[in-house]
């Protein structure tokens, strides 16, 4: 009888409480995994969203260089306003005027500090303001 014993709780398995510490710590390492997967890829946009304010800035400059100043509106390196007759575009295509979460980019004309204008994205968010990588706002320093 010892030997069937023996043999009894080698073959016992696991209790409950060993199982659920387990599933416990995998779900911790599932999490943090997933949380570095998901600020890398909105660092990924947060660099795509720089790269094409740039862009944008670049052809604003072109307009201002066609037309003497730099466009009331982002729209005007699309269509042609009215009072433009020196116009030479289009310049942009709709699409390159959104940012990688689908929202438009905001512009202002004149800038602020003296410069000719301000292009920025909302960031992640879509909303003014806010500090963190997923909701700061994305600002060109032309």
């Amino acid at each position: 009888m010892n030997r069937l014993q023996s043999i009894a709780r080698a073959q016992r398995g696991f209790s409950l409480i060993e199982i659920l510490v387990v599933m416990a710590l995998i779900g911790i390492v599932i999490a943090l995994v997933a949380n570095r997967i998901g600020d890398g890829a909105v660092r990924g946009k947060v660099n795509a969203t720089k790269i094409a304010l740039d862009s944008i800035s670049g052809k604003i400059e072109t307009y201002a260089l066609d037309s003497g100043s730099a466009p009331d509106r982002l729209e005007d390196l699309i269509t042609k306003p009215g009072s433009n007759d020196n116009w030479n575009g289009p310049y942009a295509r709709e699409k390159e005027l959104k940012d990688p979460w689908n929202n438009a980019f905001q512009y202002r004309k004149p800038g602020s500090e003296g410069r000719d204008f301000d292009l920025y994205s909302f960031g992640p968010d879509g909303k003014e303001g806010g500090e963190a990588l997923k909701f700061a706002d994305i600002i060109n320093d032309n």
